[in-house]
């Protein structure tokens, strides 16, 4: 296996299935990309991001935003599906389907992470469809993922139908928050700290180095590339004034350390100018106190009248620290979806807020996951998960698919809630609630980004 996971063969049977069907899959070589550096021209790389931002309704790219994306996701494994009986020119010789790939780190509970192999730009072609290439792409990613030894699998997704024939299933959902800020006022605490306002190129720098141990403190984050911090701040390439109409601030605690960044935008309403929407960029924090200093500061902006924070918790404090619930509407989905490949290193690597052991009968139609499991957490916190023939009495069983499974592995889905569902069958009484009151995360999953 080549030290380069870029380099990592396409899966032979996606491979073989594909051809079949008059269609030859190909790695897009893009090893010559290097964040923060000029890419060197990659006619075939901007053919695959056009047909992925084709395949998602999006606009053709000009050449200043193919290299940034030359640049920005150059480090990722780049598949394309292409028709060789399709003419030789452009679009037509673009791939007629497109994944990228690469490994990443997951936070899991435990404020550790694990390695995911991380999923992104999954698109067919609409003339292409019913030729079988997301089957072929998704599962050859899976297979591509245990042969690199990892033990999950992660990504977000814009048609949520599609995945959970491949075994996953959303763990961390997101919510969207609308805040009419003049019904009520704060109640939450006043830290003693500073709110101060920073340029945008630093609020770039500040919040990639703090995000970076941040993360860890939310099950369901993963790291953040460079291209998206650039997203964030307005600053990629092709987006020349967007950071112009953000302002950021950082929270300093008592000695000086920042403890919170935010970057916002305030947009105008023409017809009344006391009545602006105020939308949130980023809000990213550390401790509580940053916490409630930068929503506070966030909330009481004048001559705004609603404050949009979109992609965040499903609990946030934010909600008790106002004083009008009603003056604050959250709209709920599905936002990280994961699939469990490997039960015993998933299950070992991520702790557990008690003791406790647990029986699972999982079934896999890929293979990867099924079996009969047994986790057992001690009560110093050591963790085995190992195969078994027979299920021990005295110990809760469930029996459960892996899509169920992945769905659990946060603790942000309750394994009673999905048993009421019909998804999840208890094998022994009241084993849903032990599972939860093991597998519970102190913290509701959460991802900030998408990928």
């Amino acid at each position: 296996m080549t030290d380069d996971f870029r380099l990592v063969p396409v899966d032979p049977t996606a491979a073989e299935r594909l051809a079949a069907s008059g269609l030859r899959a190909a790695l897009v070589d893009t090893r010559g990309a290097t964040y923060g550096e000029q890419p060197p021209d990659n006619p075939e790389f901007d053919a695959w991001t056009q047909a992925g931002w084709r395949g998602f309704h999006s606009e053709v790219l000009d050449e200043k935003r193919l290299a940034s994306f030359r640049a920005s996701l150059g480090y990722r494994r780049t598949l394309g599906v292409y028709d060789d009986a399709l003419p030789a020119e452009e679009p037509a010789r673009w791939p007629v389907g497109t994944v990228a790939s690469w490994p990443g780190e997951l936070t899991v509970p435990g404020d550790t992470t694990i390695p995911a192999w991380a999923i992104s730009s999954v698109s067919v072609a609409p003339t292409h469809r019913g030729r079988g290439i997301a089957r072929a792409l998704l599962e050859g990613e899976l297979r591509t993922a245990v042969a690199l030894d990892l033990p999950m699998a992660m990504l977000t997704v814009s048609e949520s139908t599609l995945y959970e024939r491949y075994g996953f299933a959303p763990a961390a959902m997101a919510s969207d928050y609308r805040i009419e800020n003049r019904r009520g006022h704060w109640v939450g605490p006043t830290p003693s700290g500073t709110v101060q306002f920073i340029t945008i190129p630093q609020f770039r720098a500040e919040a990639e180095e703090k995000f970076a141990n941040w993360r860890l403190l939310s099950p369901g984050q993963m790291e953040m590339w460079g291209g998206r911090w650039d997203q964030i701040a307005g600053l990629g390439t092709g987006d020349d004034d967007e950071h112009k109409h953000l302002r950021a601030v950082r929270y300093l605690d008592e000695d000086g350390e920042t403890r919170g960044l935010a970057i916002y935008r305030v947009k105008e309403n023409g017809a009344d100018f006391t009545k602006h929407t105020l939308e949130v960029r980023r809000l990213l924090t550390e401790s509580p106190d940053a916490y409630a200093a930068l929503w506070r500061f966030l909330l009481e902006q004048p001559l705004v009248a609603e404050v949009v924070a979109e992609l965040r918790s499903v609990d946030e404090p934010v909600r008790w620290m106002w004083s009008d619930w009603r003056a604050i509407r959250v709209t709920t989905t599905d936002h990280l979806w994961l699939r469990v490949l490997d039960v015993q290193r998933s299950f070992e690597e991520r702790d557990y807020v008690t003791s406790g052991s647990l029986a699972l009968d999982v079934s896999d139609a890929l293979g990867f996951a099924a079996g009969r499991w047994l986790l057992e957490v001690d009560p110093s916190g050591d963790v085995e998960v190992s195969p078994l023939d027979e299920f021990p009495d005295d110990v809760p069983a469930l029996a459960l698919d892996v899509a169920s499974l992945s769905a659990l592995y946060l603790g942000g889905v309750a394994a009673t809630t999905l048993t009421d569902a019909g998804r999840v069958i208890e094998l022994t009484p009241a084993a849903a609630t032990a599972v939860d009151t093991l597998l519970r995360s102190p913290r509701a999953p959460w991802l900030s980004v998408w990928f």
